[in-house]
């Protein structure tokens, strides 16, 4: 076996030079502490998206892009398609766990200060990468074309209209025309599966590029106690270590979707209907509720400004705040870390949670 190896891999050398990858995987290493199990989460966000590619694709056989086919189409699927309705579970479960493993790895190389120089690059590819992922939940959170996402989607798309100065164009841009209709549909499958995907696929290629360049980060406390003698600098090679934990996550992640699908297979409501009144309670997908509560409890003027204007000015202020924090947070060394952006991650995480629970009531 191993001489065959040996020969495959010379064979594969001489083509494409795979001895470099193997010697660029034999002498990789990750840091180990304390907090090295979060590193985990972001090949967890990467193996979630691979599951959202492979069960998409599926999907596309049988799903039909136009308002008068779009909500049979996805019927047909789940009701007369073997295992359709496992796959389009699958896809909108792992769609959900992939939001949710990007925000915990968002926080975590936040609150380990993994944006320090010299990874600002990575951080910021990672930030755009996020947005992109939230692209992927509204865009095609229309798709089925059911009664709940078509009153979503107006919704979320008025919000956009009320940029200053580019909303309405923004609106326009986003449904088609003035109201949600067919063309609103259209242009969202269009964003779902060429536009973001193509953005992905040359963000995630940056992103994992300056990881590999750079390596993983090490925490400054963590570093601290290495400088001073009270730690040794441990490290995992990762290959196999490190990678064959990973994919145990992600078998366990595969378990968990298999599970959720079967039990709690994603329904499928009603088809939408232009012409019928807003379903009682409405609300966005749960990682848009702490923005939604909060202009909810926005009055309708603020001083001489529209109350859901400011609340769309100041998460668009706070987005780019949390973009820059690299450039912001410059008083980082091995002996001081700067507790404001600390104190403001924990109240950027509080304010998220307690307010999509309220959403919730």
């Amino acid at each position: 076996m191993s001489r065959l190896y040996r020969r495959t891999l010379a064979w594969f050398d001489e083509r494409f030079g795979a001895g470099s990858v193997e010697e660029f995987l034999r002498h990789k290493t990750i840091p180990v502490h304390r907090h090295s199990l979060w590193y985990y989460f972001g090949g967890m966000t990467l193996f979630l998206f691979i599951i959202q590619v492979l069960t998409g694709i599926l999907l596309l056989l049988y799903y039909r892009p136009t308002p008068n086919d779009a909500f049979e189409s996805v019927q047909y699927m789940v009701t007369q398609v073997r295992f359709g309705w496992l796959i389009r579970s699958i896809h909108s479960w792992s769609a959900n766990l992939m939001i949710f493993a990007a925000f915990v790895h968002m926080f975590s190389v936040y609150f380990l200060k993994a944006y320090r120089k010299p990874r600002e690059l990575t951080w910021i590819s990672g930030m755009l990468l996020l947005f992109v992922v939230l692209g992927f939940g509204f865009s095609g959170y229309l798709l089925p074309w059911n009664t709940l996402a078509f009153f979503a989607t107006k919704v979320g798309t008025e919000m956009a209209g009320s940029v200053p100065i580019i909303g309405k164009w923004l609106l326009i841009f986003l449904r088609g025309g003035e109201e949600v209709t067919g063309a609103t549909l259209t242009r969202f499958f269009g964003f779902h599966v060429a536009v973001l995907p193509g953005l992905a696929t040359m963000l995630l290629a940056i992103h994992l590029f300056l990881v590999q360049q750079l390596g993983m980060s090490v925490p400054p406390g963590v570093e601290r106690a290495i400088a001073e003698g009270r730690k040794p600098a441990r490290s995992t090679p990762f290959f196999p270590n490190f990678l064959l934990r990973d994919i145990i996550g992600w078998y366990a992640a595969l378990g968990a979707l298999g599970a959720l699908a079967a039990v709690f297979p994603w329904e499928l409501g009603t088809k939408a209907d232009a012409f019928a009144s807003a379903p009682a309670g409405i609300r966005p997908e749960w990682y848009f509720l702490f923005m939604f509560q909060t202009l909810k409890y926005l009055p309708a003027k603020v001083l001489f400004v529209d109350g859901e204007l400011l609340g769309i000015f100041g998460f668009s202020v706070a987005a780019l705040v949390w973009v820059a924090v690299p450039f912001l947070d410059r008083r980082i060394g091995f002996g001081r870390v700067t507790r404001f952006f600390t104190g403001l991650g924990v109240f950027a995480l509080g304010y998220m949670i307690v307010l999509s629970l309220l959403a919730l009531r």
